[in-house]
């Protein structure tokens, strides 16, 4: 098998390091929904090509190679692998506890008409906007001429000893294309234009608006505090709406009685929407501690009145359409989400982003900004976070793509786009395995743990994926913001519950549960791989503990190195690792069990190096072949990865940047 004794880790690299600023520009169609940590689908389109037997259609530009072969990813995630191996023309199954994946995958590789799908969204769009069109208006403060709004911009409210005020991030609004400014007035709310007032407020009192470094009260010295008992979308008010006039272009302008009437109108009936809290429970978790510890117990607490209503309106709406459309429009309005929430920020102050919203998980944890972002879904231009941007942006162009795949080509250090004829990003689903063992672009999900699979022994030619990553990213805590959505907008679709003690992520450390269900998965992965198949996956982490659990499992369930390759995997320019010292590389560990042929022998490493992400990598793979077959038990093993990788980065990330 190729891939065992070599892998053109130059090409590869290049490609991510291209693809990693932008993943779902190069991939759209794994991109409909939001998922975490996903790698970059060049990778896995490269190490699915080294798994062909045909040398005819071994280069990564040549279509297919890989009909006749089933695939497996156990720990699917956001889809890459199987919609690189679809593309080949394998037969592909998926399996991910989180029933998140499962949807997207059904949703992204079924075939389905373009036609159908932007009729069905022209449709349900429309009777979206004939319920909540009153609800998101406003007015041009030239004119007086009704508008829709775009967003609206809220203040954090907080007390002091003497006195309440409202923070914001900046009281910056915008750098406009003239090179002036607009700016919030801190006393009467006022948009000023280079300092001079622009459109008065109609506010006779409002509160000081004061910026998130005033965190004492200069008057009585006391800091300034929320108030936790009221509902978190109480804790913030209006201080700013921006629109666009037909006449007199875009504007922002101060918050009138009509604008509170909206708001006003649809708090009025944010307790008749049918929503029960009891489905919307906060539970306990690494990343939802953060909400509760602001005393948010309900997921309902983190959305406007007016949000509310759009959710009610976009279930309703979705009542009789067609399954496949349906899915996907669920889809998009849950993936929506993270532009519509009390838990967006306004970037639009930058120069740089004029207007835009910061979604929720920029950060790949819960936020909470100062100056919160009220956007408008169903405001009719293609804007941040809209429905008509996300369908267009999302559904649409992944649907697009998918029709007809766009790689790059780099040419002179530029990236050219490279189409491959009779290559196609979706297939088939059945429900029975048997199904898979002819045809091609046939694909089986399956929601549930992957500690006990649903498949033959010795019945899948490669398993290809990319395990949780230790204790960094709380997939399923952050996606309990999506799933009680999901949930309302597909209530038959899965199974909603799973049991948390199966999942290997969401764990704390002590708890060793990271290594008991990666032994489980693995132990599964042996028993399904066919005799002559390999088990391939990317990996990387600082902590020797993520390294102690990955050896350990990989052990007990009888797996071996064949070889191992260092690829680039991250752009270190992205917010939530930003500054943070992260590895930049993956090992892509390919592995085989322990019973068939004989495979290198690996020397034990004398160091680990941690002067650079690749080297780092690179030690950590080798690392991994030659305890695979040293006779140490865990412990040994466990104490063995300590003295390579040293109490300074125990639990901690390396001082060196890379």
């Amino acid at each position: 098998m190729r891939i065992d004794h070599e892998f053109d880790v130059a090409f590869a690299n290049a490609l991510a390091a291209v693809e990693s600023y932008n993943k779902h520009l190069y991939r759209p169609n794994t991109y409909l929904h939001k998922w975490w940590a996903r790698r970059c689908g060049s990778t896995f389109r490269a190490i699915l090509k080294h798994l062909v037997a045909d040398e005819a259609q071994q280069d990564y530009y040549a279509v297919g190679g890989l009909a006749g072969k089933i695939v497996l990813d156990p720990m699917m995630g956001g889809g890459t692998t199987l919609h690189e191996a679809i593309r080949l023309g394998a037969n592909v199954v998926g399996v991910d506890i989180d029933p998140i994946p499962v949807l997207q995958a059904r949703a992204t590789l079924t075939e389905a008409s373009l036609e159908g799908l932007q009729a069905a969204f022209a449709a349900f769009y429309a009777r979206l906007t004939a319920v909540l069109s009153p609800f998101y208006q406003t007015h041009c403060p030239i004119c007086d001429m009704a508008v829709p709004l775009q967003y609206v911009l809220y203040g954090w409210r907080r007390q002091c000893g003497c006195r309440s005020a409202l923070f914001l991030d900046s009281l910056r609004l915008r750098h406009n294309s003239d090179s002036s400014t607009l700016t919030l007035d801190p006393h009467s709310h006022a948009i000023l234009r280079d300092g001079t007032v622009l459109f008065a407020s109609e506010n006779p009192t409002p509160l000081p608006l004061l910026t998130r470094q005033q965190s004492h009260c200069p008057d009585c010295g006391q800091p300034f505090r929320e108030d936790v008992n009221l509902p978190y979308f109480r804790r913030y008010e209006p201080v700013a709406v921006a629109g666009k006039c037909p006449k007199h272009g875009r504007f922002f302008a101060p918050i009138r009685a009509t604008d509170h009437a909206a708001i006003a109108q649809a708090d009025a009936l944010r307790q008749k929407l049918g929503f029960e809290p009891v489905q919307f429970v906060v539970q306990p978790g690494p990343k939802s501690s953060s909400l509760l510890a602001r005393n948010v117990t309900h997921y309902l607490d983190l959305f406007s009145s007016r949000q509310l209503l759009y959710l009610r309106a976009a279930i309703d709406a979705l009542t009789g359409v067609e399954p496949i459309a349906q899915l996907n429009l669920a889809l998009l309005v849950s993936t929506s989400l993270e532009f519509n929430t009390l838990l967006c920020s306004y970037k639009g102050e930058q120069q740089r982003r004029p207007g835009a919203i910061r979604h929720v998980f920029a950060y790949h944890a819960y936020s909470f900004p100062y100056t919160a972002a009220e956007n408008n879904p169903i405001y009719p231009r293609r804007a941040s976070g809209t429905l008509q941007n996300l369908f267009h942006g999302r559904l649409l162009r992944g649907r697009l793509w998918a029709a007809n795949p766009i790689e790059r080509r780099l040419e002179n250090g530029r990236a050219q786009k490279v189409t491959i004829p009779g290559e196609v990003d979706a297939g088939t689903e059945h429900d029975d395995f048997a199904a898979l063992q002819s045809g091609t672009r046939r694909f089986l999900l399956r929601q549930g743990s992957s500690a006990a699979l649903d498949l033959p022994d010795a019945s899948v030619d490669a398993i290809v994926t990319d395990p949780p990553y230790y204790d960094s990213v709380q997939y399923g805590d952050l996606a309990a913001f999506f799933r009680v959505w999901l949930r309302q907008l597909l209530p038959t679709a899965v199974a909603w519950e799973y049991a948390l003690d199966e999942t290997a992520v969401d764990q704390r450390l002590e708890n060793g549960q990271y290594g008991a269900v990666l032994r489980a998965i693995f132990a599964e992965c042996r028993r399904v791989l066919k005799p002559d198949g390999r088990l391939i996956f990317t990996f990387h982490h600082w902590n020797p503990q993520g390294w102690v659990a990955l050896t350990g499992a990989l052990k007990q369930a009888g797996f071996v190195l064949v070889n191992r390759y260092v690829v680039h995997a991250e752009n270190l320019t992205s917010r939530h690792i930003l500054n943070q010292n992260a590895l930049k590389h993956d090992v892509i560990l390919v592995l085989a069990p322990a019973t068939a042929a004989p495979f290198p022998s690996w020397s034990r490493p004398t160091q680990i190096r941690t002067t650079g992400s690749y080297e780092f990598c690179l030690d950590c793979g080798t690392a991994v072949g030659w305890l695979l077959q040293a006779n140490l038990s865990d412990q040994e093993m466990a104490a063995t990865w300590q003295v390579w990788l040293g109490e300074e980065i125990s639990g901690e990330r390396c001082s060196t940047t890379f």
